[in-house]
This record gives C-alpha cells, structure tokens and sequence, in this order.
C-alpha cells in the first residue's frame, strides 16, 4: 500500500524542494495521487508512493513542467509541490506532517533515464555530495585551489559544484590523451577556487617531446579563457577570475603537426593563479598514425575549431569586388565613384561623387557634398573659437585597400592628436584626442560638417525617420535610444555621420537592445549636454553640428571625440542582377523550386538539412547533396547563418560559456526547460523552434565568436559549397562584413549576401531605423528585405531612402503582407516568393519585355522620360532600344486620371507611332491600350506597368 524509495539524483538546480514530483504507473500510464515527499533536496528525493499497480516498475518524474505563451519564444515554469494524497492513506501510513515516520517497505532505485543524449545531465552535471566535497578537501588541507584536467568529451558544464565525476579521480597532476596527426588536439583544466577567490590565472607550457625527438613547441598551445585574438585581429589579454568555491574551465588546444612521429609526446602545463603556488600537470598525448587533413573540423565534438576563435581569415587591407583600388593624388585620396580632399587640419576639405543621378554609373561629373571643409570648434570658456597651431598633413597610401594620415596641433594648453583612415568602400574614420597641459574650461567641442543645400535633401538617423531633411532638427544623446549616426543626402551623393568614443562597444539588436544598450561616449555625451542640431543656412547649405557643451578639462584628461563618414552611394545599382537574380525564399523539394521560375534558393534554419540556429554544420552531407543537385539544375543555394544567437546544439556551447560574457551575453535565464536546467542562469533566452528543440542564447555583440563565424563560413563554402548568406539582421560589425565578403568572393565567386530587416523603429530595438543601422554592412550586400513591419503606406521618400537601397547603391524586395506591387515596381522590388505575395506574374512581365537588357531611369533623376501631371502619381522607366516599360505608382488620396509627359526624343520613339499598352497581369491590372495625350485612370494606391512602343502590342 505504500512504500519508500531514496534517489541519489544529485540534481545541479538550486532549489529542487520548490518543484513537483510526480510518480507515474509504467503500465497503466496513470498518474500516482498518493505520493509524499519526506525530503527533496539537490542530493537525493526520499519519498513515499502507493505502488497502485503492484510489484513491477514506476517512474518519478522529478522536473514536470509547462511551456506557454508564444512558442518561439517561450514561457516554461516548474510547478511548486502539490499535495494530492488522499488524507487517510497518509494517515495510515504515519505520513502526516505531526505523525511519525513508521517503517516501510523499501522500493529499489534502478536508474535515472533522459530523453536523449543532449538532456542527460551525465555525467558533468551530476554532482558530488556536499561530504564527498567536504571528504576532498580534508585529503588536501592546505590547498587554496585544487586542479581537474579533463578530457574534451567532457565538457565542464558546472561553476557552483563539482562533479561526482572528479571524486575519485586517481591522478589529478596528469593528463593522458590521444590525438592523431594533424589535429588541433583540445582538453580541458578544471579550476576549483577552494578556500579563497582567484584573481587571474597565468599558464604556461613546456614544448611537447615525442620519440626521435620530435619536438612541438610551446607557442603551439592556445589558452582560450586567458588570451586571445580579437575580431579585428588585435591580440589581447584575458583577466580570469574565480570566486570562492567556485569553479572555471580552462580550455587549452594543441596543433600536432601532420608530419608528426607516431607515439607518445610529453610536455608540462604550470597553471599559476595571481599570488599564489603554482601547479603543474603533466601532460602525455599518444600521436596515432592517423592523420586528419582538416585538423578535426569536421567533427565538433573534438572541439578543435576552437583555434577558430583566433582566426584572422580574411583580415586583410585588399579589395573586394566591385571596389578599386584607392588612388592618392596629393591631398586627394579616390575610391570608387567618390573622392575625398584632405584639409589642413587632417579633416575633409572636400567631398565628391560622380554616380549619376539614375545611380546605374558612375559619370565624370562630380557632385560635391560638402559646401565648405568641414571644422573641429574648440570654444574657449567666454565662446571664443580658438586658433589652433597644426602640424603638416601626409597621405599616404598604406595597402591597396587603406588611406592614412595623421596630424597634430596645440592652443594655449590643450593639444589635439589626429589619427585617420580611408577604406576602399569610401569610409573615413577619425580618432581624435583632445588633452590639457594644465585644467581648461571649455564652452564647447563640436563637429562642424557644412553640408551643400542641394545634396541635403534627404535624412535618416537620431530619431529622424527617413525622408526628406526639415529645415531645422535637434537631437540630444540618450541611453533609452540606439542612436549615435545619421546620414544626410540625395541619391546619388551623401554620408552616413557616426560619433563615437574608446568606450564604444556594439548594442544588443533586434528585440533585445535593453538588455545591453549604447554606451554614452564621455566625450560626445559630456553628462547630457552633447547633442547635434542640424540647421539650414541663409546660403541654402546645411550645416550639421556635433556639439558637446560645456565642461572642464583636467590636466592630463584625454577626451576622445571619434567619428566615422560613410560616403555614399557605394556603388551604382547592378539592375539586371536584380531583375535575373529571383528568390525562393523557403526549403523546399528542387522540383518545386523549378517549377517556379526561382532560380537562387535561401535556406532557413528549422529545416531538414539547416535545423540549428547559426550552427549549420551537423548536417554538412545533407546540405551538400542539396546544394550539387541545385546546382546541376542551374540555381544557387545560400542559407540562413549569422550571428545574433547560437544554438543549444553547438558542441562548443560550454567552452564558450567558460568565457564568461565575451561571447554569450549575460541576461535574465529562462526560455525553454534545456536553458534553464543546463545554463541555469547568467543568460539571454533567444529563439526556440519546437520541432528540432532548437533552443538559442544571445551573443555579447562583436566578439571572438566572429573569428569563428568566419571560418565556419569558409568551412561551408569550401566543403559544403553554398552560394552565400541570407542575414536576418546583423550583430556584427563592418569589419567583419567586409572579411564575410572575401571570404565568399575568394571561395565561391559570384555568391550572394542579402539582409533581411524587420523595422527597428520601435521602442524595443530603441528607435533605430534599420537603414540607418545596417548602413555600414551595405558596400559588401547584393540585396536587401526590408519589409516587416514596415509601413507601405509610407511616402516616397520614405520607400527611397529607407526600404530600397537605391541611394547606397543596392536594391531590394518587398515582404510586409506582400507590399504595395505598384509602388515597388517604382524601385524595381516585388515580394519574395513564396514567403509574402507572388512575384511570378512580374517576372513574365519582366521577360516578355526584357526588362534586365534595360536601362532604369527613377522618378527621383532629373532626366526621367516619362512624368505625370499629377504630384502624387510617379513614373520610373525602364528604357530598351526604341521600347520602354513605364512603372506608374500612386500616393494620392483617391482615385486619379494624369496624363503622361514624354520625352519621345529620350526614348527614341516617334510619338506620331507610338503605343501605350498595359499588358495584362494577373492580380496587377487587366490589359489595356492608351494613345499619347490620353488621360490614364490611376486607382489610389495603385498604378499602371506600361509599355511604350512603335506600334506595337507587346
């Protein structure tokens, strides 16, 4: 009727007594009502169960749980203990709370089961005993810290407990291990900070001696938790602390050389914890005669892509298509379509662009940017601008790729330093220190950027959604917003204004920018009086202000007032690739795809051959059988990997863990049960996919872990040989989109980039639009998807600079509810299939026209053929020898009739021939024909797609 059961589970959660128990009948299914809980605790459940079925098996499940709310996004809590025995059984049994504990029947504890491998908690995180602990530490009395050299199958998962595992451990002052030739061979060190806190750890290493002597030197080892090599490829040191009773994985790697002796190799790792006796391990690795040709990348449970995290792959000054070389003329440095003319104060004096204004080339016309060179205002304490005293400026080329030059110069006490750079995309970046000999009042530091009144025509940054520039704009530095950019200009000239400071490091995005906001640059911020205002001048130019304000300068304070200019467009517009090149935006059967007329394939994750967010590589055969039947058939495959979160799947989940915050952001917990009973805590929950358990952590932001990235990237081109990347926006920074670009365009040429964008105007994501944001990735993207949550109701200025790209040089397509067809058409965009409407009745348009032989001329260039007489009614031509097709797209309130403007001449048709033919399209407009002059009925908030010709019907 009753009996007793004691489980030894050992459980890592902290406060087990707060959760259910449940107790199951194996045979029936059913749950057991009478259960008591004589004692829960993290060691072991001591309970009481009415065996309903009799003799034979029962399960305890000891962590039930309920998943609600939004299921990629997941709510899951343990329900508290719950009483639900019948009284007079407990009665009967003396398990009442007053009564005593009579004798019972024992039952026999078996075993402890998981759902599979990846939820067993076996055997890292079961845990010792606080006596087995207590039994440690007494055999060694004096030790401050003791060592557990580990191997790599066994990742350490826990900090606040050891693991059973390492009670009985024979010999923890070696370590064996077996590697073959040519693998970066990875273990681990456990660190226990058993009777004090660890301030930081040194570790050094003797070299690895095989037979004949064979020798693998020292600096073949990497310490991962102690150094490392940035994402900009600058070394760097890591402080690596321990509290008290705590414990730190250290992961250590080897690179044994393919040409390695077969046999037994010896070296010495000395671990030295900040101010006190160092340890030694001995360290015995057994070489085999195997030899792995890609060190072991292909297994990740060897860990040894790992050394990815220090990669420097792609880090380089060269130049990536369709960019040139840099010229240097004097003080006049050249890119692509732009150039920049340095002041003497180290600043632009000048800047030009000479894309045309249809933005499809680049002519010999330059338009300039700026109305006069741009200034660093220094105001003495009574709003005097100081003179200040500059040194000579020199420009010099340093790579094909890289422009630098320096200057210095002094007023009075204060000293100012130049240092700048200029990259082959056409951006500069300034790092400029302003210091104090002796203490100096200041009523204001401030960028000054006069900027020509005729290119300012449009903005986007600092709260401003895009669209045209007001006369007049304020803006003051503020934590709740991922704000510190704007950009300024016309089609086809302007730049992207990006303040900074040394403190900079990048936000959080997407749904999560609270969580790890802007920094306020010291300098730019100056306690809440920085801002920037943005003003029309008498002369028409406008002139952009970066001001700081007043303050105090202590003798010896450095202020570093950074910034960036991005000057745009960066490249003209690739329209036949944009009109060739046509998305299927779903994993799907080939044939499927075919029947389509899609020929270039983006691949989600959650899919049979991509099912782990980010960490596309435990199904490499898959996803390259895919791929080589997709590319026998004529299409492209890229798929979905980045950045942002990384799967609970990643076998190096827990090394990375062991780093602390430097790669996984530290945050609230939660999300999906796996997070919570394996991570515990110290976490951010990102998104979960139910079918594959798929359950993502945030990254920190830019990190080591884009080292990785991009040699997981080169890893799939070279092995798995996709075609390039679908972004779901971007947690890394230009640096690396530039080194995602060489990697793709050396591995795979022709690939692909597109970025997708929900709408970031938003109070989560700190109103930042996404253009804006992501301004800094566009030199090195084929495409954009800026469409959910956008607002297609927006005005043409909005759609220009925000959504498509055209004024940066990219084009893109539409996806909120399919978008508005008419007005895309404006911009060469149509919905991607088949995620959000059905472009195919427009690509048949497009060919039985020919649309990617033509040459596209917007209603924003002042050489358009074809307006109307309506403002609110815009007209884009695509131009063919003697032959046009006409997008006309509406803003008005209501339903209108225009009449075209031509210029018959610009066409090369005679008007007293031609033909305005509608063909039909379906769910666009029914076929229809017009002659010159005739009004055209235009309904509101749609259009026409018009083909111009000599007599012709088609």
């Amino acid at each position: 009727d009753a009996v007793r059961v004691r489980i030894p589970w050992r459980r890592r959660d902290y406060h087990p007594e707060t959760k259910n128990v449940i107790a199951v009948d194996t045979r029936s299914g059913e749950r057991i009502a009478n259960l008591f809980r004589i004692a829960v605790t993290r060691e072991l459940g001591d309970l009481v169960f009415q065996p309903s079925g009799g003799a034979g098996d029962y399960y305890i499940y000891f962590m039930p749980h309920h998943m609600h709310g939004r299921s990629n996004y997941p709510t899951v809590t343990y329900p508290e203990p719950e009483q639900q025995a019948d009284p007079a059984w407990l009665d009967r049994h003396g398990l009442s709370e007053s009564a005593s504990l009579g004798a019972l029947p024992e039952a026999k504890f078996l075993e402890i089961q998981s759902r599979d491998e990846l939820h067993s908690f076996h055997p890292m995180e079961v845990i010792a005993t606080a006596d087995e602990t207590e039994s440690l530490l007494a055999r060694h009395p004096d030790a401050k810290y003791l060592l557990f050299p580990e191997d790599r199958r066994y990742p350490i998962k826990m900090s606040t407990d050891l693991p059973r595992r390492w009670i009985g451990m024979d010999d923890r002052s070696r370590f064996n291990g077996a590697a073959a030739r040519g693998e970066f061979y990875a273990f681990q060190v456990g660190v226990f900070a058993a009777r004090t806190r660890i301030d930081d750890i040194e570790a050094a290493f003797s070299d690895l001696v095989g037979p004949d002597g064979f020798v693998i030197p020292a600096d073949s080892f990497s310490a991962f938790n102690l150094e490392g090599i940035d994402w900009t490829g600058k070394p760097f040191d890591k402080i690596c602390a321990i509290e008290e009773s705590e414990v730190q994985a250290l992961w250590f790697g080897v690179q044994i050389p393919p040409d390695a002796v077969p046999g037994t190799y010896s070296a010495t790792l000395t671990i030295a914890p900040a101010d006190l006796a160092e340890s030694a391990i001995a360290l015995q690795i057994e070489v085999s005669d195997e030899v792995l040709e890609d060190a072991g990348d292909g297994e990740p449970w060897r860990h040894s892509r790992l050394r990815w995290l220090d990669s420097r792959i792609a880090d380089d000054n060269l130049v990536a298509a369709p960019f040139t070389p840099l010229v240097v003329e004097g003080d006049t440095v050249r890119c692509l379509g732009r150039s920049l003319t340095v002041g003497d104060n180290g600043l632009p004096a000048g800047i030009t662009s000479a894309f045309t204004r249809e933005m499809t080339a680049i002519g010999d016309d330059e338009r300039q940017v700026l109305d006069a060179p741009m200034r660093l205002v220094v105001e003495d304490s009574g709003g005097q601008a100081l003179a200040w005293r500059m040194g000579d400026v020199a420009v010099r080329r340093a790579a094909e790729g890289l422009v630098t030059w320096s200057v210095g110069g002094s007023s009075g006490p204060l000293r100012m330093a130049i240092e700048a750079r200029m990259e082959f995309d056409g951006t500069l970046e300034y790092r400029v220190t302003i210091s104090a000999a002796s203490e100096t009042e200041v009523e204001d530091i401030r960028l000054e950027v006069p900027i020509a009144g005729d290119v300012a025509r449009y903005m986007m940054g600092m709260g401003f959604e895009s669209g045209l520039r007001p006369d007049h704009f304020q803006w003051k530095w503020d934590e709740r917003f991922n704000q510190d950019s704007i950009w300024i200009g016309d089609v086809n000239a302007g730049a992207q204004y990006s303040f900074s400071d040394e403190n900079y490091t990048r936000p959080l995005n997407t749904n999560f920018y609270h969580l790890k906001p802007l920094r306020m640059p010291p300098s730019w911020y100056n306690g809440g009086r920085g801002g920037c205002e943005i003003n029309t001048q008498r002369d028409g130019s406008c002139l952009l202000a970066a001001y700081s304000g007043e303050r105090q300068i202590a003798a010896g304070e450095e202020l570093h007032f950074n910034f960036r200019i991005m000057i745009t467009p960066f490249k003209p517009l690739d329209t036949r690739g944009q009109f060739e090149t046509r998305y299927y935006h779903r994993f799907e059967p080939l044939d499927v795809i075919a029947e389509s007329g899609a020929n270039t394939i983006n691949v989600h994750h959650a899919t049979e051959i991509n099912p782990y967010i980010n960490y596309p590589f435990l199904r490499p055969a898959e996803m390259k059988a895919y791929i080589d039947d997709a590319h026998a058939r004529g299409m492209k495959v890229k798929i979905y990997y980045t950045v942002r979160e990384l799967s609970n799947r990643a076998a190096e989940l827990f090394a990375l863990r062991s780093l602390g915050d430097e790669i996984l952001a530290y945050g609230p917990g939660g999300g999906f049960s796996w997070l919570q009973e394996h991570l515990v805590s110290d976490y951010i929950a990102g998104w979960f996919v139910p079918e594959y358990e798929d359950a993502a952590v945030i990254n920190s932001g830019v990190s080591r872990w884009h080292n990785y990235y991009l040699e997981g990237l080169d890893w799939l081109v070279r092995n798995v040989g996709i075609d390039g990347l679908y972004i779901d926006d971007v947690a890394f920074d230009r640096h690396v989109m530039k080194r995602v670009r060489k990697i793709l365009d050396r591995g795979n040429p022709g690939s692909m980039i597109d970025l997708h964008s929900a709408n970031q105007f938003n109070p989560r994501d700190g109103y930042s639009g996404s253009a804006n944001l992501y301004l800094e990735h566009f030199p090195y993207l084929d495409r954009l998807w800026f469409g959910e949550y956008f607002d297609y109701d927006s005005p043409p200025e909005y759609w220009l600079v925000e959504i498509s790209g055209i004024p940066f040089g990219l084009m893109g397509e539409m996806l909120q509810d399919g978008g508005n067809p008419w007005r895309g058409m404006l911009y060469g965009m149509t919905a991607r299939l088949p995620w959000a409407g059905d472009p195919r009745p427009l690509w048949k348009a497009w060919d039985d026209f020919g649309i990617a032989e033509s040459r596209m001329v917007g209603y924003w260039a002042p050489g358009c053929p074809v307006r109307t007489d309506h403002d609110d009614v815009l007209a884009t031509a695509y131009i063919k020898r003697g032959k046009a097709m006409i997008a006309l797209a509406s803003w008005a309130s209501r339903d209108v009739e225009v009449e075209l403007t031509v210029d018959w001449e610009a066409l090369g048709i005679d008007p007293a021939y031609a033909s305005i033919v509608a063909p039909e399209i379906a769910a666009f407009q029914p076929a229809a024909k017009f002659a010159a002059g005739d009004s055209i009925p235009v309904p509101q908030g749609k259009g026409w797609l018009l083909v111009i010709g000599e007599g012709t019907d088609k």
